[in-house]
């Protein structure tokens, strides 16, 4: 088997195979900490975390994992780094524990890391299951980053909590509301299909 390169995991993480605006996977947590950038990169560093490390782990013992109990294994493998990442939150970043509340835990349930689990890691070697995760984790952290980009500074116009359209500016109040949310992802959504479209018709 041709061993794949950094390039091919930070095109398909990245780009072709990006879990949020390709796949569509984990829109809700997307949807409901994108309200902000620091809520935006609190959720993603957490999240891409947890795939490099579950996706690491599960490598390994990738042999051991008996079928007809993976996916109760996986769960129990990715609820261990969650509940570490989430205690590292709280004792060291309080104020983005508050912010993103449930959604830190619920990464457990969060359908990227179960994919890439099952998918991925149970079926390649650890090195590769590291890139798969750190590389999918930043396309993650990407799509959340566009999106909070948009809704923090149309919404609130502000970027980190700093105000850069004018401390008059009247904000666009649906941009800060789940409806806004969905706009949003859902241009950024079209934008990226069209993008790849276009590049498709060209070859």
């Amino acid at each position: 088997m041709k061993r794949k390169g950094i390039g091919f995991f930070a095109k398909e993480g990245l780009l072709s195979s990006n879990p949020v605006l390709v796949q569509l996977l984990g829109l809700c947590s997307v949807l409901a900490t994108s309200s902000s950038l620091i809520n935006a990169l609190g959720m993603g560093a957490c999240a891409t975390i947890v795939l490099i490390c579950s996706n690491v782990l599960i490598s390994l013992l990738r042999n051991a994992i008996s079928k007809q109990i993976r996916i109760a294994a996986y769960i129990v493998v990715i609820s261990g780094f969650v509940t570490a990442a989430q205690l590292i939150i709280k004792a060291y970043f309080p104020t983005i524990d508050k912010s993103l509340g449930i959604f830190i835990p619920l990464i457990v349930v969060n359908c990227i890391v179960l994919a890439r689990a099952e998918a991925f890691a149970s079926k390649n070697t650890p090195a590769a299951s590291a890139l798969d995760g750190l590389f999918m984790g930043l396309g993650y952290t990407g799509a959340l980053f566009v999106v909070a980009f948009l809704r923090e500074l149309f919404g609130a116009g502000t970027l980190f909590g700093f105000p850069v359209l004018g401390s008059g500016y009247p904000g666009v109040l649906m941009l800060t509301m789940p409806a806004g949310a969905f706009i949003c992802l859902g241009i950024v959504v079209a934008a990226i299909r069209f993008v790849m479209n276009k590049k498709e018709a060209k070859k």
